[in-house]
């Protein structure tokens, strides 16, 4: 069955863009990211405008996302209290991404640039990850080990406003969870992505939280900057599609559960590497679609 997108301006079948919604929401919930570094690339892929892909996606992260934080805030898993300070850089980035992402709409240029910044993302960090964990298999001595022996003091343990966090046991500067947040804010509203593939590592190996914290505090603070950031696409852009963000939700809820249940069995260094093979897979059909001429490069459409 086909729907209707007003917004978009296109039909799209209804099944596909619940199974989409089912398994991005599957991918948070066991790993503990917003999902939509693969909710809009793979939209893309069915046809809907980068722009709309972008602005819609944020809904589908805020109810995953929802549903994967109660899971784990009944768990005792999430630290508010940095999720809190993480937010207050979030929602700066934020403003200052949806700008961004209003100028390269008006040049022109929005499907490009964004199909660029999901290559270099999203093959920086995918390849990052997989060979983390591919050493991490290898070595007795893991990367987090290794990142905490090499880093200066001067960089983190120097600077000002030092903050005690009882619930991970951390005395950090305000400003790393700030800066932190703030790049998530950014990504948010210009890639359309809930930063997770960055704030996993980023808590984990800057930060230095208990792992078991850091899926349920990420995706505390993906809720309210993806929230923030759709309202913001919709008052400032226009580009939210409200009824194909109803299809992704639905499916998102119901794949998150499944994901947190799974997340059970899926741990350490085996999680790591299907989540940078998903990542880099993803890259990977970007650049085919950049670089590859199609079989019909020139459409005609009639208006």
């Amino acid at each position: 069955m086909h729907i209707y997108l007003p917004i978009a301006e296109m039909s799209i079948p209804v099944e596909s863009v619940f199974i989409l919604g089912g398994f991005v929401g599957f991918v948070s919930g066991i790993f503990g990211v917003g999902g939509g570094f693969l909710t809009t690339p793979l939209l893309i892929f069915m046809g809907v405008p980068s722009a709309i892909a972008v602005g819609t996606q944020g809904c589908q992260l805020i109810a995953a996302g929802l549903s994967g934080v109660i899971a784990y805030w009944r768990r005792s898993q999430v630290d508010f209290m940095i999720a809190t300070i993480m937010l207050t850089g979030g929602f700066i980035g934020t403003i200052i991404g949806v700008f961004f992402f209003q100028f390269i709409r008006y040049i022109g240029q929005i499907d490009l640039i964004i199909s660029l910044l999901y290559i270099v993302f999203l093959g920086t960090i995918g390849s990052m990850m997989l060979f983390e964990s591919l050493i991490s298999s290898v070595k007795k001595k893991t990367m987090r080990e290794e990142f905490n022996r090499m880093k200066s003091p001067t960089l983190i343990s120097k600077l000002p406003y030092k903050m005690r966090f009882p619930r991970s046991k951390l005395y950090v500067s305000a400003f790393v969870p700030g800066g932190i947040g703030m790049l998530s804010g950014f990504l948010v509203s210009t890639m359309g992505v809930g930063g997770g593939f960055l704030l996993v590592p980023a808590m984990i190996y800057i930060l230095g939280m208990p792992p078991l914290l850091v899926a349920g505090t990420s995706l505390l603070q993906i809720i309210y900057t993806s929230a923030f950031s759709t309202i913001m696409h919709a008052y400032i852009n226009g580009s939210v599609d409200v009824l194909l963000a109803v299809f992704l939700i639905l499916g998102g809820v119901i794949g998150a559960q499944i994901g947190v249940r799974a997340s059970r069995r899926i741990t350490g260094a085996k999680a790591r590497v299907i989540l940078a093979l998903l990542v880099l897979g993803v890259c990977v059909r970007l650049g085919m679609q950049l670089f590859i001429i199609p079989s019909e490069p020139f459409v005609m459409v009639e208006k």
